[in-house]
C-alpha cells in the first residue's frame, strides 16, 4: 500500500489538532493511570517528609527542600506512561492506519505530547497543593512563581520526547515501561532529596554533573527566595539539550520505523 503523506489545511493543522484532542480524551478515559502518576510523588513525598526528613539534615526544613526534587519526579512517571501509550500505538497497529490516510501521521507524537503536558501540569499542581498541607513554606514573589513554573515546563516537555523516543523503539508497552523505570532513578543521585557533600565521593561526581542537580537548585532557590547563581543556565541547557536530542530522535525514529 502506497503511503499518502500530503498534508491538508494549514499544512496538517487540523489534522495535528485532532490527534492532540484524541491523546486528551483518551488521557481522560485512563483515570487509573493518572492517579497512579500522582499517588506514587505523593507517597514518596510524604515518606521523605515523615519517615526520612527527621533523620536527614538539609540546612533547612526538610519539606522546603525536598519538594523541589519530588515536582521533578512526578514529570518522570508522567513521561513513563507517555512512553507507554506511544508504544501501544506503535504495537497496535493504529500507526499503520494514521500512514495510510492523507494526513501527517508525525502529528500523533505531538498527541501524545500534549496529552502528557496537560497530565503533568494537573499532577504537577496538585502534589504542589499536598505540600503546602505537610508544611511546604514558600517565600517566593510571582515572577519567581512563573519562573519555576516555566522551568518545570520546559523539563516536562524535555522529559516527555525522550520518552516519546523510547515508545517508538520500544518493542511493547511493558518494555517502554522498562526502560522509563530505569530514567525514575535518576533524580536519587542528585542535589533532589540529600544535599551532594552528604554522598560518597563517587556519588558526589556523579551528582554534581546530574542534569537533575542545577534543576533541583534552581528550583529551590526560586520557590524560596534564595540565591540561583548560575544553577538556572545549566538547567535550561540541559533541558534545550535533552529537548532537542529526543525531537529530533522521535522524529527520525518514527519515520523509519514499519
Amino acid at each position: 500500500m502506497t503511503t499518502t503523506t500530503t498534508p491538508a489545511l494549514g499544512w496538517g493543522v487540523h489534522d495535528t489538532a485532532s490527534l492532540i484532542w484524541r491523546s486528551v480524551r483518551r488521557s481522560v478515559r485512563q483515570v487509573d493511570t493518572i492517579l497512579l502518576a500522582v499517588l506514587l510523588p505523593v507517597m514518596l513525598l510524604l515518606m521523605f517528609v515523615y519517615v526520612f526528613g527527621g533523620a536527614l539534615d538539609a540546612g533547612m526544613d526538610y519539606v522546603d527542600f525536598v519538594v523541589p526534587g519530588i515536582i521533578l519526579l512526578t514529570a518522570g512517571y508522567g513521561s513513563a506512561n507517555t512512553a507507554v501509550d506511544v508504544a501501544t500505538d506503535m504495537t497496535g497497529g493504529i500507526i499503520d492506519r494514521f500512514r495510510s490516510l492523507p494526513i501527517r501521521a508525525t502529528g500523533v507524537l505531538t498527541g501524545h505530547v500534549v496529552a502528557s503536558m496537560v497530565r503533568n501540569a494537573v499532577s504537577t499542581a496538585l502534589v504542589i497543593g499536598i505540600a503546602f498541607v505537610v508544611g511546604f513554606n514558600p517565600s517566593a514573589s510571582a515572577l519567581d512563581w512563573a519562573a519555576a513554573l516555566g522551568l518545570i515546563a520546559l523539563f516536562v516537555l524535555a522529559l516527555t520526547w525522550i520518552a516519546v523516543t523510547i515508545g517508538v523503539v520500544a518493542s511493547g508497552p511493558e518494555a517502554a515501561s522498562g526502560f522509563t523505570f530505569l530514567i525514575l532513578f535518576v533524580p536519587y543521585v542528585s542535589s533532589a532529596f540529600v544535599p551532594p557533600e552528604s554522598m560518597p565521593s563517587v556519588l558526589q561526581n556523579i551528582a554534581t554533573y546530574n542534569p537533575i542537580t542545577p534543576l533541583s537548585d534552581t528550583l529551590r532557590g526560586l520557590l524560596l527566595g534564595q540565591p540561583v547563581g548560575d544553577a538556572w543556565q545549566a538547567a535550561v541547557l540541559w533541558c534545550v539539550g535533552i529537548f532537542l536530542v529526543g525531537r529530533v530522535a522521535a522524529g527520525l525514529l518514527f519515520r523509519r520505523s514499519r
